[in-house]
C-alpha cells in the first residue's frame, strides 16, 4: 500500500490545529523549543505557577510572573458617569476615561473585546524621572484611589526609575506587560497597535511585545526623525520610534489588507495647477512650463518636491509620462503612428504593455499616451497624480518635533503639556489603518492628541471614527516652576489640577478651532467622561467574631450615596454592552424605567417598589418594549432590595410572576432571569 502523506489527503492534524491556536490566544507561552507549560498554566488562571521555579527562555525580570497575573485578575473597580463634565453626552460616541489604565482596560474587556481597529499609545519614555504608575500589582486600584486622594494616602508608593535603585527597566516592564496583554484582547482580527518610545526601551519593548503578540505579528519600526540636536558628545540621538505590531498579520495577508497613506505636498500642487489653468485656460503647454518652473522654485524640503515628476498637464490634470513598456520584457512589438507625423515611432526593447493593438488605439484617441515632439522617441503612458494619490507608508519620516509644542501652546495659550505627540502624524496613522466608524483607543492619553487626530481625520474623508481616551488624573503641582502655566489655566479654568482635566479641555479646544475653521464639519466632537472607582457593590468583608452582624451589615449590597445612572453603568460593563450605547428613561408609577439600547436591556433601579405600583411598572416596561420592538431577547433588572418586602420578591405580570424578567421578541415569552445586584455580584 502507497503511503499516505499529508500532501496526498492526510486527514486533518488536530494537534497542530490545537497547538496553533493556543499559539494565537497566547504566543507568550511559545518559545523557540515549543511551549512553555509554566506560562500557559499561568496563562490559564493558575496562581500556583507563581511560586515554582526559575523563569524559562525569553526576557526575564524579578516580578514578570506577578506583572503576568495581575493582567488576569479581575478588577474591583467600576467606571461612575460624570455627564455634567462631560461634552455633548447624549449624542457622542467618544469616551473619555480618568484613572488608572491597567484597571480601566480590564473593565472594558467584555464591552469592547475585538472591538477597536487601531490602539496608539505613548508611555513614559522611562528617561531617569519617575512615573507615577504605582509599583504594587495586588491591589493597583487601591492605590489608584490613595493617588487621586479618594482614600488615606499612607503607605503610597510609587514606582522610582532611578538606575541606583536597580530596578530602571524592572517597573517599567512590570507595569507596561499586562497593559498590553489585556491590549491585545480589545484589537478586532484586522487591528494593530502603535507603541511610541525612544532608545531606553525600545529592544525590551520589542521583547516583551513578541511575547504578547507573537514575533510573526511585527510589522515595522517606524523611524520618527524629529530635528537635529547639538548636545551629544558622541552620537546625536534624532530620533524615536513607533512600534507596529499587527493583531493577525495572517488575517491581513489571506484578506489582502492595504495600509495606505496620503502622499504629502499634493494640495499644494493641485493649489498651483488651479492657478495655471486660471492663468493659460487650455494651453498645456504653457500650463506644463509653469508647473515645472514652480517645481524648480522650491525648496529641497518642501514635501511637494518629491513628486515632482508628475510635471505634465493635460485636460485630464497633472500626470507623468510612465513606462508603457511590458513587464520583465518579450513583450509585444507591433507598429504604432506618432499622431503628428503619421510616422511609426520607436517600439519599446521589452515590447508594447498590451498585446491587444485595439487597446492601444483606444488609448491614444483617448488621449492617454504621452508623444514626444517626434517618432524618434518612445512614447509613455500617462499616470495622474489624482489617480495615484496614496502609497504604502515609509518605516522612516521626517517631521519638526517643535512643530507640535508650537501649535498646542497657541491652541491651549501656554505650555501646559511637556512633549505632546504631533497629531499631524497620529492622523496619518489613523488614515493608514482606519474608516467609516472604527474605534481608536489610547490608554495613556497625555495631552490628548490621539482625539485631535481623530477629528481631523474625520474632517478630512467625513467619516465617524470614535476614540476611547484613558489617562491618569496626574496631579500639576503649582510650585514646581514646569508645570507652573498648567496650573495656572487649571485656576483659570476652575477645572481640577491634573493632566486628565487638561487633556480634556484640549479636546474641546481642538474642536472648537476645527470647526470654527471649517463651519461645514458637523462630525462628533464629543466625549462622555467617566471616573474610575470602586464598585457599587459593597465588598464581603466578613466579620468573623461577629457573623451575624456581617449579614445584616450586608442586607443592602450597594455602596450608599451611589445613583442610579453609577450601577446602571456597572450594570452594563458586566453585561458587555458599551458605554456609549443610547439611554432613554421614562415614569412609570412615579418609578424611573431606564431602556437601554432601544429596548436590549430595561432597568428599574429605584430602592423601593410599593405593592401597590409593581404592576404599573412592569406594564410600563412591557408597553415600552412592544413599542420598541426589539429583535434580540431582553432582559429587565431590579434592586432585589427593591421588592423584598413583595412574598419571595415577584412582580407579577399577566399570570406570572418573575424576580426578574427576560422578554423574547415573541411577547408570550417570559424568562426568568438575574436581579441587578446579583448579577453584578456575581458575574
Amino acid at each position: 500500500m502507497q503511503n499516505v502523506t499529508q500532501q496526498d489527503g492526510q486527514s486533518a492534524d488536530i494537534v497542530s490545529e490545537n497547538i496553533e491556536k493556543l499559539k494565537e490566544l497566547y504566543p507568550d507561552a511559545f518559545t523557540e523549543g515549543g511551549v512553555n507549560f509554566d506560562v500557559l498554566r499561568q496563562l490559564l488562571g493558575d496562581a500556583s505557577v507563581l511560586d515554582e521555579g526559575e523563569e524559562k527562555y525569553g526576557l526575564n525580570w524579578h516580578g514578570k510572573k506577578k506583572a503576568r497575573q495581575i493582567a488576569l485578575t479581575p478588577s474591583t473597580g467600576t467606571l461612575l458617569p460624570c455627564e455634567s463634565e462631560s461634552q455633548d453626552w447624549e449624542a457622542t460616541q467618544n469616551l473619555f476615561i480618568e484613572g488608572d489604565n491597567l484597571e480601566v482596560l480590564k473593565l472594558l474587556q467584555k464591552s469592547y473585546a475585538g472591538e477597536v481597529k487601531l490602539i496608539y499609545i505613548d508611555p513614559p519614555y522611562n528617561t531617569g524621572k519617575e512615573f507615577v504608575y504605582p509599583d504594587r500589582f495586588q491591589d493597583n486600584l487601591d492605590t489608584y484611589l490613595k493617588y487621586t486622594g479618594q482614600v488615606d494616602s499612607e503607605g503610597m508608593k510609587f514606582a522610582s526609575n532611578t538606575e541606583a535603585g536597580g530596578r530602571k527597566h524592572t517597573n517599567w516592564l512590570n507595569m507596561m506587560l499586562p497593559r498590553l496583554r489585556l491590549a491585545k484582547n480589545l484589537l478586532k482580527k484586522d487591528g494593530a497597535i502603535f507603541v511610541s518610545c525612544d532608545e531606553n526601551e525600545q529592544t525590551r519593548l520589542r521583547a516583551i511585545l513578541d511575547e504578547v503578540f507573537g514575533n510573526e505579528n511585527f510589522v515595522a519600526d517606524l523611524v520618527w526623525a524629529g530635528g537635529r540636536k547639538n548636545d551629544s558628545k558622541l552620537v546625536s540621538v534624532s530620533h524615536e520610534y513607533i512600534v507596529c505590531y499587527a493583531r493577525d498579520m495572517n488575517f491581513l495577508r489571506e484578506n489582502k489588507v492595504l495600509w495606505r497613506q496620503r502622499k504629502k505636498g499634493l494640495d499644494e500642487i493641485y493649489a498651483q495647477y488651479e492657478k495655471l489653468k486660471s492663468a493659460h485656460g487650455t494651453d498645456y503647454d504653457e500650463m506644463t512650463r509653469g508647473l515645472r518652473a514652480w517645481y524648480r522654485a522650491l525648496p529641497d524640503s518642501h514635501p511637494s518636491k518629491a513628486h515632482k515628476h508628475y510635471k505634465c498637464i493635460d485636460r485630464r490634470g497633472v500626470y507623468f509620462p510612465a513606462d508603457i513598456s511590458w513587464p520583465g520584457g518579450g513583450g509585444p512589438k507591433y507598429e504604432v503612428l506618432h499622431p503628428k507625423t503619421g510616422k511609426p515611432v520607436k517600439i519599446p526593447q521589452r515590447g508594447w504593455m498590451t498585446a491587444n493593438e485595439g487597446n492601444m488605439k483606444d488609448w491614444i484617441e483617448d488621449e492617454r499616451v504621452h508623444f514626444g515632439p517626434d517618432e524618434s522617441t518612445v512614447p509613455c503612458i500617462k499616470a495622474y497624480l489624482k489617480d495615484q494619490e496614496f502609497q504604502a507608508p515609509y518605516s522612516v519620516f521626517y517631521q519638526d518635533g517643535r512643530a507640535a509644542t508650537k501649535r498646542l501652546r497657541e491652541l491651549m495659550g501656554a505650555d501646559v503639556f511637556d512633549f505632546p505627540k504631533d497629531e499631524i502624524i497620529l492622523q496619518e496613522l489613523i488614515e493608514m489603518l482606519t474608516g467609516e466608524d472604527d474605534l481608536v483607543l489610547d490608554f495613556f492619553a497625555g495631552s490628548g492628541t490621539t482625539a485631535h487626530s481623530v477629528f481631523l481625520q474625520n474632517q478630512k474623508d467625513k467619516a465617524k471614527r470614535r476614540f476611547i481616551l484613558v489617562q491618569l488624573p496626574e496631579k500639576v503641582d503649582p510650585e514646581k516652576k514646569e508645570q507652573k502655566a498648567a496650573a495656572e489655566l487649571c485656576a483659570e479654568l476652575g477645572i481640577p489640577m491634573n493632566i486628565a482635566a487638561l487633556a480634556q479641555e484640549r479636546v474641546r479646544r481642538a474642536a472648537q478651532k476645527i470647526q470654527a475653521e471649517d463651519p461645514s464639519f458637523d462630525a462628533d466632537t464629543g466625549f462622555r467622561l467617566f471616573r474610575l472607582s470602586n464598585s457599587n457593590i459593597a465588598p464581603w468583608i466578613p466579620d468573623r467574631t461577629d457573623l451575624e452582624a456581617t449579614l445584616l451589615n450586608h442586607k443592602e449590597h450597594l455602596i450608599d450615596g451611589r445613583s442610579a445612572k453609577d450601577v446602571l453603568f456597572e450594570l452594563l460593563l458586566k453585561r458587555g454592552i458599551e458605554l456609549t450605547v443610547p439611554i432613554e428613561e421614562r415614569q412609570a408609577a412615579g418609578k424611573t424605567i431606564y431602556s437601554i439600547g432601544y429596548g436590549v436591556l430595561f432597568a428599574c433601579l429605584d430602592t423601593s417598589i410599593a405593592d401597590a405600583d409593581v404592576d404599573d411598572v412592569a406594564q410600563g416596561i412591557l408597553d415600552w418594549h412592544k413599542e420598541l420592538a426589539p429583535e434580540t431577547d431582553t432582559h429587565v433588572f431590579f434592586r432585589d432590595s427593591a421588592l423584598r418586602h413583595q412574598e419571595g420578591a415577584k412582580i407579577k405580570c399577566g399570570e406570572k410572576h418573575f424576580a426578574a424578567i427576560s422578554i423574547a421578541p415573541n411577547p408570550a415569552k417570559y424568562v426568568k432571569t438575574t436581579s441587578v445586584d446579583g448579577l453584578l455580584k456575581h458575574t
